[in-house]
This record gives structure tokens, C-alpha cells and sequence, in this order.
């Protein structure tokens, strides 16, 4: 039934307020009193009649309780009065209590917020402590890593790389484990700007004149500071090396061509070998003939490296090539000797540019030779413009053609170009030319001289036709012809003798043997290694007289006197050449005479007793005296031969001193004869003499 009040509906709450009216309680009061839910459970089950009475009862029973109210109070109001001034009292104290716990409910607040400070500061202070205390303790540990950026900067600045290296990999791994910490941090960053600092003192030693063993160092050190990838590594070696070797290119002086070219020959042969050795050194590049299995970046860095050695033999065979065209002079064949040894010891590292020089030498040879018979045309252009025809001739001493006649040399010039200046001096400049071009003449060359050449002769002509123009009026009979003289001569001394020339030069034979042709056949090319005089001598041919009995002149003569004795003596020398063989079949006939001798002897001896010694003895010397009276006469032989070579040798002197070098042949022939007579004596005498102990042997026994 207690439950029973909090079920009730809406209609019993309407039911009560309509019997009770103004007297029932509040509207949710009654809920939480359980004695009038009680009450309320009693009512619902009285009847009629006891609900008609419960009023009375009820009004008796207050009753009674109000009389023992009364009497309660009556008997006990001394109680009730201490318990009135109790209450007043302790409403009171409440009133206080609640005034301060107002005032302490206003401060708590406050010191709240004043404890949490308080509290905050203490940790505070205690963890402060906490990492004193500990920072003392680790101060020697501490101190070592806040130094470590100071003692990196000065292992780098003092050289002491390696200790550096495991330094910065120490700072490394500070800072993988610590990296939330702004000291490691400012340590972290201070290390990496020394590493910095390292990296460019380890570049800039490749900068110097360093040595491979520091090179390996100095790359190791690099690879160790994991800075760049090995194409970057090889790149950057090879950019420093590069920056060294242009520093010393640089410093060599451009004044003089040669000198500038021939330095720069011997610093890139020393210095190139030097770095393409240690690259080689340092980065092994397996080769790719022998490695089937190759990655692409392998290939590339093997590319770098070939690509910078093309790039430095293009250098240097520009530079070479702008130094010969500003000229070295008659020096070419130096040039190309230390170029071509430049290139044998490049091709020890498989880079041989040899074949590169080739066309630049043929070029420059062929610049300074077409240089040359520009400046030959020139002068004679100039000689010619005051040259007399009339006052040539009384200059020359005729000592001089005597002096050129005795000069050695199968390509002596004629000497009546000595009656012409102009032409004299136009082949002295010529001959240069052709001087400084034997030094580097290749067989390339051959159709290019020759019509460089051609050209300048013909040139040559046309100044002559030019001053035959300008001064035809103006000639007399005489100077009509001495100027037919200088033409006959230019063409029929000047002409053949530069053609002789140009074939020394390039020799025919040498030339149909790279052609893979007959020197007959050679003619088949045109003229190739040789003038077309012809053609040159057209346009003047018309002022070149007839060919007429004319007296020869003195140096004339004595060249006919000369080629006189020439042929004496290669008659002389076959005669000689016919003696000898003859001489030689008769030794061969005196040896075979002798080897039938010994045979005969031989049989005889065995057909001989031992009794007959003094017989074979007497035979022994008549063969003995036959072969000594054959041994005379062969010495009579030879001693005549030899008085007649020196009656000819001296007959050869006397021909006077051009013909010194045939003197020196005949000498020469005279000594082989001799050495040969002495050695034919010997042989002769060694079988002689053996033959003789034998029998002297056998007549003792």
C-alpha cells in the first residue's frame, strides 16, 4: 500500500480536492508523507457509518493530543525556554558561520590558484635541481659535446680530415636520437658548416699540383662525407683537376707561337697523363669489352670521363691550330715530333689522337709554304720594277761561278742564274720554301705544292710579260736580247731545276707506290709531283729565241769539262768492276786447282810405302814451290791491280776538288780490295801450311 500513492491517478487527485477542498494539502506535499498515504488507504476501505464517525474521532483524538501538548509544555517549559535561547544562540552562531563561510567560500578561489602556482613553482624548481644535480654530474660529457663544433673547426682548418669525418658521424647520430633538442640542434648545425668548410679545402687540394696518393685520399675523405652521388664524385674531380691544369695552361706566355705551343705540349702531356692516370686510379671502370653485364649509370660515368678527354684533346688541338696559323717559323718538324710523342703516350691510356694531327700540319705546312711564294712573287714584282738588263753581268765575279761549280750537292743551282738577280733571288726564296717544307712534306701534299708552285711561276711569267710591256719601247738590240736571255733562262735552267726539286721532294716512285701504280703509269694522273712546264712557259715562249749554236761561255765549259770527267771516271769504274770479276773467277779457278792438288796428294799418299818417305818428301816440296810460285803470281796480280786503282785515284784528284766524294768511294773500293787480298792470302796460306806440318809428321815417323 505504501507503493499505492505514487499509482494514483489523476482522477483520484480530483476526487480528494473535490472532498477536501481548500483543507487538502499541497499538490505534491501529501505524495512524500507516507502516514497520510496510510491514512488515505484506511479511508478507501472504511463503510459509510465509520466514515460518518471518523470526524468525531478524529476531533477527540486532537484533542487529546493537544492536552498532552499542553501538559508537556506545563511541565517542561523550563526545557523549552533554554531550548528557545539554545536555538536564538545557535541561529546566531549560524549567521557567523555562514558570514565566514561566505568570506572563506570567496578566498578559497584564490588560494587555490595560489597553491597550484605554489605547487607549479616547486616542480618547477625541483626538476631545475634534478637537471643541475645531473648536469654536474654529466659535466665532463657535456662540455665534450658543447665543444664539439670548436674542435671540428679546428680539425678541419688544421688538416686532420679523418678525425673530422668521425666527428661529424658522432654529431650524426646526436642527432637521430636527440634531434628535439635546440643545443644538439645549434651543435648539428654549427658541425654541418665545418663539414662545409672541409668540403671546400678537400676541393680545392684537387685544385693543386697534388699527387696520386693524395688524390685517393682526398676522394676517400669526399666519399666518406656522403655529399655527392659517383657521377657528381667523378664530375667534381674532375672540374677541380680541369681548373688546376687551365691555371697552368694560363700562366704559359702567348707572346712567341712556338714557344707558347711547345709549352703547352709538354704541360698537357705531363699533366693530362698525370690526371687520366689518377682518374683511372681512382674511379676502376671495368672495361666494357670484357663486361657483358653493364648498368646505365656505369655507362654514363664512363661517358663523363671519355667526353672529358675528347674535350681536352679538342683544346689542345685548337690551340694548336691557332698557334700555327699565327706562325712558328721553320720549325714544323719539332712540332709535330713532340705532337706525335704527345700522342704515343696518350694512346698508352687508349686515347692516341694521332691521326687528328695529321691534317693540321699538311695545312700549315701548305699555309707557310703558299705564304712563302707570296713573298717570293712579291720581291721579284719588286725587283723587276728596277731592274736594268744592261748592268748585271760586270757585278758578278767569275770566281763565283768557279765556287758554285765546286760546291757539292746533286741540286746545286745553275750558276748562270747568277747573271740575273731577280730570278737568282726569286729561286733562293724558292729553295727556302722547299727547305722549310722537307722538314714536313707528306705525300698528301704533292698535287697542292704542286699547283701552289705552278701558280707562283706562273705568276712569275706574268711579271715578266709586265716589265717587257712597260719597257718594250724603250729596249735596244741588246737588251732585246739579254731579256730573251732571262727568259730562256727562266725556263729552260730555272724551270727544270725547281721540277728536279719538286721531285726530291716527292718522289715519283714513292708516289706510284702509294698509288698502287707503275712509275710509267703515273703520267696517266697528269703531272702529280712534278711541273707542267709547258704550260707555264706558254706565254713567254714567243720571247725565247730559237736554239742556235751559240759558244758556250766559260762556266759553260767547264761544266762540259765536268761531265767529261764524270763519264771518265764511271768508265774507269766499270773497267774496274770487270777486273775484279775477273779477278775472282781466277781465284775461284786457283782454288779448284789447289783442291785437286790436295786430292792427288792424298792418293799418292796412301799408295806410298812407309819405306819411300824421302820421296814423298821431295814431291811434297815441288808441290809446295808450285803453289808458292802460284801464290806470287796471285800477289803480282792484285799489287797491279791495286797501282792501277791508285794511278787512277790520283788521276781523279787531279781533276780538282768537285770531285771529292768519287775520291772517297775509290778509297773506299781500294780498301775492300785490299782487306780482300789479305784475306785470300790467308785462307791461301792456312791450308799450305797445314799440308806441310802433315808431311813433316809423316817423315818423322
Amino acid at each position: 500500500m505504501a507503493s499505492q500513492p505514487s499509482v494514483l491517478e489523476v482522477e483520484d487527485e480530483s476526487i480528494l480536492s473535490t472532498i477536501f477542498k481548500d483543507a487538502f494539502p499541497g499538490k505534491y506535499s501529501w505524495r512524500d508523507n507516507p502516514d497520510f498515504a496510510h491514512y488515505l488507504a484506511q479511508l478507501s476501505s472504511y463503510g459509510v457509518d465509520k466514515l460518518n464517525r471518523e470526524p468525531e474521532r478524529i476531533a477527540e483524538e486532537r484533542a487529546q493530543i493537544l492536552e498532552q501538548t499542553q501538559d508537556l509544555a506545563f511541565h517542561n517549559y523550563k526545557t523549552f525556554i533554554q531550548t528557545a535561547e539554545c536555538s536564538h544562540d545557535i541561529f546566531q552562531d549560524f549567521q557567523i558561520i555562514e558570514q565566514n563561510v561566505d568570506s572563506v567560500l570567496d578566498k578559497l578561489p584564490v588560494l587555490s590558484t595560489e597553491c597550484k602556482q605554489f605547487m607549479k613553482q616547486a616542480q618547477e624548481l625541483n626538476v631545475s635541481r634534478r637537471l643541475n644535480n645531473v648536469t654536474l654530474q654529466r659535466h665532463t660529457q657535456l662540455l665534450e659535446v658543447l665543444e664539439m663544433p670548436q674542435l671540428m673547426d679546428t680539425c678541419v682548418r688544421n688538416g686532420y680530415y679523418e678525425e673530422a669525418l668521425e666527428m661529424a658521424a658522432h654529431v650524426k647520430r646526436l642527432e637521430k636520437k636527440h634531434a628535439n633538442i635546440q643545443i644538439i640542434q645549434h651543435i648539428v648545425s654549427e658541425v654541418c658548416n665545418s663539414s662545409q668548410l672541409m668540403l671546400t679545402h678537400l676541393i680545392q687540394q684537387l685544385r693543386t699540383n697534388v699527387q696520386l696518393p693524395a688524390c685517393l685520399r682526398v676522394i676517400g675523405y669526399l666519399r666518406r662525407m656522403d655529399v655527392f652521388t659517383e657521377a657528381e664524385l667523378r664530375m667534381k674531380f674532375l672540374q677541380a683537376r680541369d681548373a688546376w691544369f687551365q691555371g697552368i695552361l694560363f700562366t704559359i706566355p702567348s707572346d712567341d707561337p712556338y714557344y707558347h705551343i711547345t709549352k703547352t705540349i709538354e704541360a698537357s702531356r705531363v699533366h693530362l697523363f698525370d690526371i687520366i692516370t689518377q682518374y683511372r686510379a681512382i674511379f676502376s671502370d671495368e672495361d666494357p669489352m670484357l663486361s657483358g653485364t653493364r648498368d646505365n649509370g656505369a655507362l654514363n660515368d664512363s661517358a663523363l670521363f671519355h667526353g672529358w678527354v675528347v674535350q681536352k684533346v679538342s683544346q689542345f688541338i685548337q690551340t694548336l691550330e691557332l698557334d700555327l696559323q699565327r706562325g712558328v717559323g721553320g720549325r714544323l718538324d719539332s712540332l709535330l715530333g713532340q705532337c706525335m710523342y704527345f700522342g704515343l703516350s696518350f694512346s698508352r691510356v687508349g686515347a692516341d689522337f694521332r691521326g687528328l694531327l695529321a691534317p693540321i700540319f699538311q695545312r700549315a705546312a701548305l699555309a707557310s709554304f703558299s705564304q712563302a711564294l707570296a713573298e717570293a712573287n712579291h720581291r721579284l714584282d719588286e725587283s723587276m720594277q728596277s731592274y736594268t738588263l744592261l748592268s748585271t753581268s760586270s757585278l758578278i765575279p767569275s770566281s763565283a761561278y768557279n765556287l758554285a761549280s765546286q760546291a757539292s750537292g746533286a741540286l746545286q743551282p745553275p750558276n748562270v742564274l747568277l747573271e740575273y738577280p731577280p730570278i737568282a733571288s726569286y729561286c733562293n726564296q724558292l729553295l727556302v720554301a722547299f727547305n722549310d717544307l722537307r722538314l714536313c712534306s707528306p705525300l698528301s701534299l704533292a698535287y697542292d705544292v704542286c699547283h701552289l708552285l705552278q701558280g707562283s711561276l706562273s705568276k712569275a711569267v706574268q711579271v715578266f710579260l709586265a716589265y717587257h710591256r712597260a719597257e718594250e719601247s724603250t729596249f735596244d738590240e741588246q737588251e732585246h736580247s739579254k731579256f730573251a736571255e732571262l727568259c730562256r733562262v727562266f725556263v729552260e735552267e730555272l724551270l727544270p731545276h725547281l721540277n728536279k726539286c719538286l721531285q726530291t721532294l716527292f718522289p715519283p716512285t714513292l708516289i706510284a707506290q702509294t698509288l698502287g701504280v707503275t712509275v710509267t703509269d703515273l703520267s696517266k694522273y697528269g703531272h702529280l709531283g712534278s711541273l707542267n712546264i709547258e704550260m707555264i712557259s706558254n706565254p713567254i715562249q714567243h720571247l725565247i729565241p730559237e736554239k742556235e749554236e751559240i759558244v758556250p761561255e766559260e762556266p759553260e765549259k767547264e761544266e762540259e769539262e765536268e761531265e767529261e770527267k764524270e763519264e771518265e771516271e764511271e768508265e774507269e769504274q766499270a773497267e774496274k768492276e770487270e777486273k775484279e770479276e775477273e779477278e775472282e773467277e781466277e781465284q775461284a779457278e786457283k782454288e779448284e786447282k789447289e783442291e785437286e792438288e790436295e786430292e792427288q796428294g792424298e792418293k799418292e799418299k796412301e799408295e806410298e810405302e812407309q819405306g819411300e818417305k824421302e820421296g814423298a818428301k821431295e814431291e811434297t816440296g815441288e808441290v809446295g814451290s808450285e803453289k808458292v810460285e802460284e801464290e806470287e803470281g796471285g800477289h803480282q796480280e792484285k799489287e797491279r791491280d791495286v797501282a792501277e786503282k791508285d794511278g787512277e785515284s790520283e788521276k781523279v784528284e787531279a781533276g780538282g776538288d768537285a770531285n771529292e766524294k768519287e775520291e772517297e768511294v775509290e778509297e773506299e773500293i781500294k780498301e775492300t780490295d785490299e782487306k780482300e787480298v789479305h784475306e785470300d792470302n790467308s785462307e791461301d796460306e792456312e791450308p799450305k801450311t797445314e799440308e806441310r806440318e802433315a808431311k813433316q809428321e809423316e817423315g818423322d815417323e
